[in-house]
Formats: structure tokens, C-alpha cells, sequence
């Protein structure tokens, strides 16, 4: 479960890179729920991982928030969320 969280973790920020490109910012709008539900496994596999091996869930998870944070902020700064 914690590759899983990594995996959902670079596709986020992969996502908010591609929604840096200018007229492409609407896709923070599918980007941050994507990012939300990666949030919501890297806590699960967090939770569930044995002591030591929970690396890949804390980056996933630290990904995702990034991505939630710079998302939420780029659609700020555009008028997407007023």
C-alpha cells in the first residue's frame, strides 16, 4: 500500500506541473481531488505500515500535500476559487 501512496503521490505532482502550462490551469480542478484521495491512502498505509518501513508512505503523503497546497494556491492566483 505504500507504493501505491508513492505512485499516487508523483502522479499529483506530475499533474500540478502539467497545470503550471498556461491554459491548462483547469486541471488543478481534477488534480486536487486526485491528489486528496492519495492524501487519504499515504495516511492508511502510514497507519497500517510497520515501524521503519513507512518512507514511501510519508513521501507519497508529503507529495500529495504539496500538490494540494500549490494547486489550491495556482487556482487562487488564476480566479478558479474566489
Amino acid at each position: 500500500m505504500s507504493f501505491i501512496s508513492l505512485i499516487f503521490g508523483i502522479f499529483s505532482l506530475i499533474g500540478l506541473f502539467i497545470a503550471v502550462i498556461p491554459c491548462l490551469g483547469a486541471l488543478n480542478w481534477l488534480n486536487i481531488p486526485f491528489a486528496i484521495l492519495g492524501a487519504i491512502i499515504s495516511t492508511i498505509a502510514l497507519v497500517k505500515a510497520e515501524r521503519g518501513h513507512e518512507g514511501m508512505a510519508l513521501i507519497g503523503l508529503v507529495l500529495c500535500a504539496i500538490a494540494i497546497v500549490a494547486g489550491s494556491f495556482r487556482l487562487f492566483l488564476g480566479g478558479g476559487i474566489l
